[in-house]
């Protein structure tokens, strides 16, 4: 990586998330009838916010099923309502996996929502002490990323601040992070806070990059929050 650390306590204001140019979608609401077991929406032919990329941190199977039955209907849900707007608006999505090999693939209803999404299998507890995590968000051009996953308290937590120490502008999703313990949580998401992210939730961050009702992937979107809040 040529980017230089910087202080993981850095207080930064983020970059705003730029807006493109609407884009032609044809999709109509029925698409997300059945969200989020699946989802036909096609990838906009360019991004809606350059420079951005949403990571979706070890959302496997097997840990959302250690967080509690409502815990992980919850991340399942609003997780799902990131990477399908997220692929909807053209924005790059990256997946870890934290050894797979034991601990298996990331939900496959989740992970078909990003079908065009890299998939890195990791050891360490932040993405960014995976050096081929690290690279690709480097040779992408990332300068602001959303993150969303497991657990809260540890990769999202570590991630986190790994971002902010390579120059990263970092949005922490919140309603899209989870953890079996939510005192844990609690208290990560407000250190979070104090050292320059943004913790914001789902719909916030995509209606803000929507800027208006007349952006054409507004009501394919508004279709995803109504099955996604059910």
């Amino acid at each position: 990586m040529a980017r230089s650390r910087k202080s993981t306590a850095a207080s930064a204001k983020p970059a705003a998330l730029p807006r493109r140019s609407p884009v032609d979608l044809n999709v109509s609401s029925s698409s997300a009838s059945d969200f989020p077991a699946s989802a036909t929406i096609p990838p906009a032919p360019e991004s809606a916010a350059p420079g951005a990329a949403l990571l979706a941190v070890d959302l496997q199977t097997s840990l959302i099923g250690a967080l509690s039955a409502v815990d992980a209907a919850s991340v399942r849900a609003r997780a799902g309502l990131a990477l399908a707007a997220a692929h909807g608006l053209g924005i790059p999505v990256v997946f870890s996996e934290q050894v797979p090999a034991k601990l298996g693939p990331t939900d496959p209803r989740l992970r078909k929502l990003a079908p065009l999404a890299t998939v890195f299998a990791k050891d360490t507890f932040s993405a960014f002490s995976h050096e081929a995590i690290a690279a690709h968000l480097h040779a992408a051009k990332v300068e602001h990323l959303l993150l969303c996953g497991l657990e809260t308290p540890i990769c999202i937590y570590q991630t986190a601040l790994g971002a902010l120490g390579f120059g990263l502008q970092v949005t922490v999703l919140v309603d899209a992070v989870g953890a079996r313990r939510s005192a844990d949580s609690a208290a990560c998401i407000s250190a979070l806070r104090h050292a320059g992210v943004h913790v914001l939730p789902v719909e916030s961050v995509f209606y803000a990059l929507l800027h208006d009702a007349g952006h054409p992937f507004f009501k394919p979107f508004t279709a995803l929050v109504k099955a996604a809040g059910r």
